[in-house]
């Protein structure tokens, strides 16, 4: 009987598969946790990305039409294929100078949003941008304009381990028009897809 609890307490044969037993629920863990934390960081690039085109589709414009509205935004929500862009919302604005010793106003706004997605309105015309401009955007007094971007998205993990409930995130971008100092909006042909305050 001693020699058999000597040997017992001396045996290794099973000790690879303890270990392993002991180690597994650890590494699996770590697993899902970088699949979902990677697949996070993945969207909120997109969105990120999102808003920079918007900008720059638009300031590459002279004048600024409902179509071109349509074009940005199903160019914008094709970014983030293959999620879900009932959950985003993006809303195109032209910020322009307010003249000397005048805080900048708003030209005009444009918003889409999915079915699914953040309440999202056009900033009103001639309100000043809420935030404000970052410093250094525009000069006052030099009759300049900036194209600012806004997208909104409501993020939802697929395995809702680590990242549990809804994520909303919010990007901004501004981006100055390349062949015009404004870029006035006009309302022909009419935005399809989005609502507009001109």
């Amino acid at each position: 009987m001693r020699n058999q609890l000597v040997r017992f307490w001396h045996g290794v044969e099973g000790l690879a598969a303890v270990e392993f037993a002991f180690v597994l629920p650890i590494i699996l863990a770590m697993l899902l946790g970088l699949v979902e934390l990677s697949h996070a960081s993945g969207v909120r690039t997109q969105v990120i990305n999102m808003a920079s085109t918007a900008s720059d589709l638009i300031a590459q414009e002279a004048a600024s039409t409902g179509s071109d509205m349509d074009t940005a935004f199903a160019a914008t929500k094709a970014i983030l294929f293959p999620h879900d862009t009932k959950l985003a919302a993006i809303t195109i604005t032209s910020v322009i100078d307010g003249g000397a010793g005048k805080s900048p106003v708003i030209a005009w706004s444009c918003s889409m949003q999915g079915p699914n997605a953040v309440t999202t309105t056009p900033f009103s015309k001639g309100a000043n941008p809420s935030p404000a401009l970052p410093n250094g955007l525009l000069t006052a007094g030099s009759g300049g304009s900036v194209i600012w971007s806004r997208v909104t998205y409501k993020y939802t993990s697929f395995l809702r381990y680590f990242l549990p409930g809804t994520k909303t995130w919010t990007n901004d971008f501004y981006a100055k028009p390349r062949r015009v100092l404004q870029i006035p909006y006009t309302s022909s042909p009419a935005s399809a897809s989005g609502t507009c305050k001109f």
